[in-house]
């Protein structure tokens, strides 16, 4: 009996000793997981430089909220090219007091807007500096040197998954990178796939989906690095989250069954000794 009770504690602390190594090995391993661009290193400046201030610019899709403004020498001539400025009541106080408003326009499903006088003009697939040569351009037989400034006033990306503020954030300039998006949503929670983030776009109509690798530095020259207006970014769950939101209490009482066994078992062994 003495021979079976030591040989199960011995037994004992070599699984102990087992689970310990297994746990520190994956403490690396976790440690590596959570960390971007663990691959990064000077020698990357240079192509990641390049890449990262290449002229980027979003393109204008259906749906887009554009506020275009026409200036020049003379305001009475680019006046009838530019949409009125609407003033509301406020409804909340019986004051006379208003609240000047600036009409945008609204990108159809075609791709186009109505301009005053010129009528409709398809800007859909087109870089803001290349609608605005586009509208300089048909101004040209009305203005002398127009001045033409562009601007969105819906660019919204949304960021769901496993981040800390998953939600919709509204954009205040068109040059927005992955990991600004997850900056604005509070980071990755540590139960987040870094390594395939995906990112869901309309191009053209149609849906475009691309993974990212944010444990590798390939993420600065990707073409998704830098986001479009309603780009959707999608943090996955590790296997530890799955794990956790479906067994957790199944692992938990397992666990303490067995630590309540060796226990026991310890105990036994010491009696024994005794």
């Amino acid at each position: 009996m003495l021979h079976i009770m030591s040989y199960l504690q011995s037994y004992i602390y070599k699984i102990f000793t087992i689970l310990l190594f297994a746990v520190l090995l994956s403490g690396c391993s976790a440690r590596k997981k959570l960390t971007y661009f663990r691959d990064l290193t000077a020698a990357d400046a240079d192509s990641i430089n390049m890449a990262y201030h290449s002229n980027h610019e979003s393109k204008i899709m259906p749906g887009d909220m554009l506020t275009i403004i026409v200036t020049g020498v003379d305001p009475e001539v680019v006046a009838p090219f530019n949409l009125p400025v609407v003033s509301y009541a406020n409804p909340s106080t019986t004051q006379l007091a208003t609240t000047l408003n600036m009409q945008a326009y609204l990108v159809d499903t075609q791709g186009e807007i109505i301009f005053p006088v010129i009528g409709k003009i398809k800007l859909g697939g087109l870089t803001k500096s290349e609608a605005i040569q586009k509208i300089t351009d048909l101004l040209k037989p009305y203005l002398s040197d127009p001045i033409i400034t562009i601007n969105f006033l819906n660019y919204k990306i949304s960021v769901m998954g496993e981040v800390a503020r998953p939600g919709q954030y509204t954009i205040n300039n068109e040059r927005v990178t992955i990991l600004d998006a997850l900056a604005l949503a509070g980071d990755m929670t540590p139960y987040g796939k870094r390594n395939t983030v995906l990112v869901a776009r309309e191009n053209n109509g149609k849906m475009e989906f691309q993974r990212i690798n944010l444990n590798s530095s390939d993420v600065f020259t990707s073409p998704y690095y830098f986001l479009q207006q309603n780009d959707v970014v999608y943090v996955e769950p590790n296997n530890v989250r799955a794990v956790s939101s479906q067994n957790l209490s199944l692992y938990l009482s397992m666990v303490t069954t067995l630590a309540s066994l060796a226990t026991v078992i310890v105990s036994v062994v010491s009696l024994n000794k005794k």
